[in-house]
């Protein structure tokens, strides 16, 4: 897929794009008074029967494909735009459509990156595994801007760092657990490190874990041939000059030298639930046990990448809970890093042992803010299924932020409460703590959590259980990993910096996007 910003349109396009939403069109003003009438007819049809949502006619002689933006229920108004654009890409790749113009000359710049996202997502496809593999019909997406060309240029440069952080998340949790174990992710963390401006990695193995206390992922990670690791990488966008500048003009207000925000991410590359064993129909899907850690690391080579003028760390917790000699058995205690006795009581509740450590790493560094995000507990999935993500929180401005993240970036987050009635159930005869409680799967979760989170940081944990991954269409994703929750943190990153400005048009940075005089292509 190609993307070409332009300020009036070029008048090679194959066929046009016009939105609408019931009997009105979307930002469009340039149809002529004969087009209007023919539109009006269309719309009028849709309503009739006799046209239906991509109707592909002839208005003022030339193909336009009618595209519904309010066709799903329960969204948004900016996802129903990403939806409309998604379906619109389909179509005409499917009918191998070379160029497509889009009149957008009127359109909001959160509605035109919505839709841009809707097109890249309907770009997306996954098929290392497949023996023949087709390669996609290219489709050009002409934008015509009028007045918002620059504007729009420059959230296209965004949109394309966001999309290939989104394919990365996916890539990696679409394969299989054979081709990605723990060390296998490290490789492709130090990767993505070396070739990522400002950001820095560490890492720890089976052995420094031990010697450091880091016990949760030896616990969990023993008893599989690979060895568990904890990663952590760092970016500092107040030391950039992009950041400096940023802070400078900011202000007062700029709280880019206090903020240290660490996302921390589960990463068991499989999980079969180790000697408490998950029932046969629940494996298969274990490969995205790992999507809190492909969230993590996807969002802050993005953050990098943009620049954002924020202290950002991510903190990626990778074991392989498999079955074998030296797996953990119920009823084994163990002493985390942060000095407290936990008793395991289901070896299939070990997300929460390795997150332990995650936290106390996130302490260790100097976080003020934390996120940590698992696909933890089928409880969230029972709940809230596989369109809204629980989350708990410590600190209410954190919690609304993310809510307001989630809701700019079409992820719908829902706000769970940390019962403390249901904490005694954590407390264990012998041990100071227990992995599991009695009732209420997920607040017991979190609140096992939460006795790991370094006093006086705001704190958030995002159950994407239900999220992460689908085993049927949902909305932008056909089958697999969905990529959730990585525009949501990068977005909280971007306001937490004060800084959301625009970058200097002439300066020259490295990416997938090229500047020409007539046009903006992104390949």
């Amino acid at each position: 897929m190609k993307i070409n910003i332009v300020t009036t349109a070029s008048g090679k396009a194959n066929a046009y794009a016009l939105f609408f939403v019931k009997k009105s069109v979307q930002f469009s003003n340039v149809l002529s008074e004969d087009a209007e009438k023919q539109v009006e007819s269309v719309l009028n049809g849709m309503d009739d029967g006799p046209f239906e949502n991509l109707e592909f006619l002839e208005i003022d002689n030339l193909p336009t494909i009618f595209v519904n933006a309010a066709k799903e229920r329960g969204l948004s108004s900016l996802d129903h735009l990403r939806m409309a654009a998604y379906r619109l890409a389909k179509r005409a790749s499917k009918r191998q459509i070379p160029m497509v113009s889009i009149m957008l000359a009127d359109a909001a710049p959160e509605q035109f990156k919505s839709i841009l996202h809707g097109l890249y997502y309907a770009d997306y496809k996954f098929d290392a595994y497949k023996s023949k593999q087709k390669e996609a019909f290219q489709v050009t997406f002409e934008i015509v801007a009028g007045d918002h060309a620059t504007e729009f240029k420059k959230i296209a440069e965004d949109v394309a760092i966001e999309n290939k952080a989104i394919v990365l998340a996916k890539n990696l949790i679409n394969t299989c657990a054979s081709d990605l174990y723990p060390a296998e992710f490290v490789e492709n963390a130090n990767t993505i490190a070396k070739y990522t401006p400002g950001l820095s990695i560490k890492v720890r193995n089976m052995k420094q874990l031990e010697k450091e206390g880091f016990m949760g992922h030896v616990t969990v990670g023993k008893g599989s041939s690979h060895e568990p690791y904890m990663i952590t990488l760092s970016y500092d966008g107040t030391k950039s000059a992009r950041g400096k500048s940023a802070a400078k003009s900011a202000g007062k207000n700029a709280r880019t030298s206090a903020d240290h925000l660490v996302i921390v991410g589960k990463g068991l590359t499989f999980d079969t639930g180790g000697l408490c064993l998950k029932p046969p129909k629940s494996m298969p899907e274990m490969i995205s046990d790992m999507s809190g850690a492909a969230t993590a690391l996807a969002a802050i080579q993005a953050i990098a990448t943009l620049e954002l003028p924020i202290k950002v760390s991510a903190v990626c917790c990778l074991a392989e809970n498999a079955i074998g000699n030296k797996s953990v058995l119920p009823g084994d205690i163990f002493t985390a890093k942060n000095g407290k006795t936990v008793m395991v009581d289901n070896t299939d509740a070990e997300g929460r042992l390795v997150l332990s450590d995650g936290l106390a790493e996130a302490g260790l560094i100097g976080a003020t803010h934390i996120v940590d995000l698992a696909t933890l507990t089928g409880a969230m999935v029972r709940a809230l299924g596989y369109a809204v993500a629980g989350f708990f929180s410590n600190d209410d401005a954190l919690a609304l932020n993310v809510i307001n993240c989630g809701e700019a970036c079409c992820e719908k987050f829902w706000s769970m409460p940390l019962e403390e009635e249901y904490a005694d159930a954590l407390k264990d005869h012998f041990a100071d703590l227990k992995n599991t409680g009695s009732d209420a799967g997920a607040i017991a979760a979190a609140l096992f959590l939460q006795e790991f989170v370094p006093e006086d940081t705001a704190w958030a944990h995002w159950d994407i259980a239900g999220t992460a991954f689908v085993n049927k269409a949902w909305k932008y994703t056909e089958y697999g990993a969905t990529g959730f929750g990585v525009q949501t943190l990068i977005e909280l990153a971007r306001r937490m910096s004060s800084a959301n400005e625009e970058s200097d048009a002439s300066e020259d940075v490295e990416s997938d996007i090229n500047i020409c005089d007539d046009e903006y292509k992104v390949c």
